[in-house]
């Protein structure tokens, strides 16, 4: 089969950096000679920020406001034109507003084979939503989930999503690059202006309600006081920062509890953590705790779905969603083992990354899911 193929890769907004698994495809996909084009509904880069690697990038520019009601439709009639233009043999909608819009051209482009890649759970809880995936999935389409639970989700929600069009594919980080760029414990606490010779409890993540920040601190509350040489680090920024702060305040940990703002490439300062911890409600396939996994520290999570199906496997801690006192007594156990306990957990969670979340694999796997696609539609 020749490979000289177009794929056109939609993504929701302009998110490009070394870490971004849509730029992974991209590599794995030219690296088959198949010509990529990268389209960003919102966003551009700024001056000296990066593009993406694929051959072609383009912008729509979209405003949040033209994504939603009519003037959505008109987003959609450009995709359209953009579609018709550029005639390519696939493409691949990453989220639930890209993959909507692509369900209804789909309609239109029978020539093309779709990819839509469901990066968590929640998209379908619309009764509409799965109506609309009922009436427009088609044979063309495959849906691939980022975690097992994420697939296990669609499948139990979704009528329109079986086991013959919705598939796994584990996200994945590029582990020798993580582990390239990660400091030293010594120089990552140094760079974070953390303390030496304290425990330190560390999570990476946005500051919103969903990733649990505040149950962490709670936790955390209820066992600083017997441990004094223990502190918590958040790496994030967000809208919650004024709420956490005043629960740190109202704990009286003011010293205890360091908020230390969102940092460019946050895994480069995972092993100033000696534990890392993932309080979240929600989660796809969670890259920071892949990341912790590269660094070698032991983990602690939420019993939610995607993160059990990790944890489980990997040699991790789980605790009860929302639930401070299971989450502080969890916590106990590990700041109670001794540095070497700890440290073989880490290497337990680092061999488990590396036989599941390799980047080689991810890329293999979607290559082939497109170009098998793209020979089973009977283009040669």
């Amino acid at each position: 089969m020749s490979i000289s193929k177009k794929v056109l890769q939609v993504q929701l907004r302009y998110n490009v950096n070394e870490s971004d698994l849509a730029e992974q495809l991209v590599v794995g996909l030219m690296a088959q000679g198949i010509e990529v084009t990268t389209l960003f509904l919102r966003g551009k880069p700024a001056s000296g920020m990066p593009a993406s690697k694929a051959q072609h990038s383009h912008y729509f520019e979209c405003r949040p406001g033209d994504l939603k009601g009519f003037r959505r439709w008109l987003i959609v009639f450009r995709l359209y034109r953009f579609l018709r233009a550029n005639g390519f043999d696939a493409v691949i909608a990453h989220r639930f507003k890209p993959i909507s819009m692509m369900m209804w051209l789909s309609q239109l482009f029978r020539s093309m084979v779709f990819v839509g890649v469901q990066h968590g759970v929640g998209d379908y809880d619309r009764f509409f939503r799965r109506v609309e995936a009922a009436v427009l999935i088609s044979r063309r389409w495959k849906i691939v989930g980022v975690s097992r639970a994420v697939t296990s989700y669609l499948q139990r929600t979704v009528h329109a999503f079986n086991e013959q069009n919705t598939v796994t594919i584990n996200n994945a980080i590029d582990i020798n690059r993580a582990k390239s760029i990660m400091l030293s414990a010594q120089d990552a606490r140094a760079a974070l202006a953390l303390p030496e010779g304290r425990l330190i409890i560390g999570c990476i993540g946005r500051l919103v309600p969903v990733k649990g920040h505040a149950t962490l601190i709670s936790a955390f509350s209820r066992i600083a006081e017997d441990y004094p040489d223990t502190l918590v680090a958040i790496i994030g920024e967000g809208r919650t920062r004024f709420e956490l702060e005043a629960l740190v305040r109202e704990h009286g940990l003011q010293q205890r509890v360091i908020l230390l703002g969102a940092r460019d490439d946050a895994l480069k300062y995972v092993k100033a953590f000696d534990i890392f911890a993932m309080p979240s409600f929600s989660e796809g396939l969670p890259l920071a705790l892949l990341e912790a996994l590269a660094g070698g520290r032991p983990v602690i999570g939420s019993d939610i779905e995607s993160l059990t199906a990790i944890l489980e496997d990997c040699g991790g801690l789980q605790f009860k969603a929302g639930d401070s006192v299971d989450l502080a007594g969890k916590l106990l156990e590990l700041i109670r083992k001794a540095p070497e306990q700890r440290e073989a957990m880490g290497k337990a969670g680092h061999d488990y990354l590396c036989r599941m979340h390799g980047i080689e694999d991810f890329r293999f796997n979607y290559r082939n899911l497109i170009l098998e696609m793209i020979q089973a539609s009977g283009k040669k």
